[in-house]
């Protein structure tokens, strides 16, 4: 892969671009240049952490973190960029563990067996899987199928909300591109990505760089805002998927 580090003169550019005219090209850009940042916060994190917590699920909702502070940094402050970003980036992680937490662990088997044949279907068939496919899979009907997907999301949309405190403490020592994973983190998340459909790569930019609700989104898409909980699950499972998967071979 071509070698795209970026010197700070040319970041401070980017922001300067960005301030005036806020594309998504300059904002993709932006987000990933500072991936680094939610490698190393997941990192510091997860050596606190029980075993049982899956540092890829930290990434997942770190870098939903690091998108939103993207949009939201207002270069006028003057504050350095990596402290801000790492406030909400560990503020993801965070609001995503909590949220964890309040899961019984009836739903949590439920969303570990929806996970399982997500994965195997899409594995087996090589193409985004269909509701009824999924239902047969788990000998349930569409419309169950549907009311699970419902719960699931229910229990893992990332709240995006203000994050008042730290544990990212050294946020703004950080060189972004010291991590000698940042190309090897950068290619899995770009490709998880990648990975979703058009319907829910949108869903994820609508609800996590604009902060649209689900019932907004689904005004905008003309789609039910149960179709739209159901693309919204199917793309945070595929993208946990896609990391185990990576992190496998």
């Amino acid at each position: 892969m071509q070698n795209d580090h970026k010197s700070a003169e040319d970041i401070n550019n980017l922001w300067q671009v960005y301030s005036q005219n806020p594309t998504l090209e300059i904002r993709n850009q932006l987000v990933e240049h500072y991936l680094p940042l939610v490698n190393i916060i997941a990192g510091r994190m997860a050596m606190s952490l029980p075993a049982h917590v899956d540092r890829d699920d930290l990434i997942i909702s770190g870098y939903f973190g690091l998108m939103d502070a993207v949009a939201r940094y207002d270069i006028r402050r003057g504050n350095k960029f990596e402290t801000y970003a790492g406030l909400r980036i560990s503020g993801a992680m965070k609001d995503d563990l909590r949220s964890r937490d309040w899961i019984s662990v009836s739903l949590r088997q439920k969303i570990r067996r929806y996970e399982t044949a997500v994965n195997k279907l899409e594995g087996r068939l090589g193409h985004g899987v269909t509701d009824e496919e999924l239902a047969q899979e788990l000998d349930m009907t569409v419309e169950q199928v549907h009311h699970l997907e419902q719960q699931i999301n229910a229990a893992t949309i990332i709240p995006l909300g203000e994050y008042m405190k730290s544990e990212a403490a050294g946020a703004q020592d950080m060189d972004p591109h010291s991590s000698a994973e940042y190309v090897e983190l950068k290619e899995t998340l770009m490709g998880a990505l990648d990975e979703l459909t058009e319907k829910e790569k949108l869903v994820v930019s609508l609800y996590y760089y604009d902060e649209l609700t689900m019932k907004e989104i689904s005004l905008i898409m003309h789609l039910s805002e149960a179709r739209i909980c159901q693309l919204h699950t199917k793309a945070i499972f595929k993208l946990r998927g896609f990391l185990a998967n990576m992190n496998e071979l």
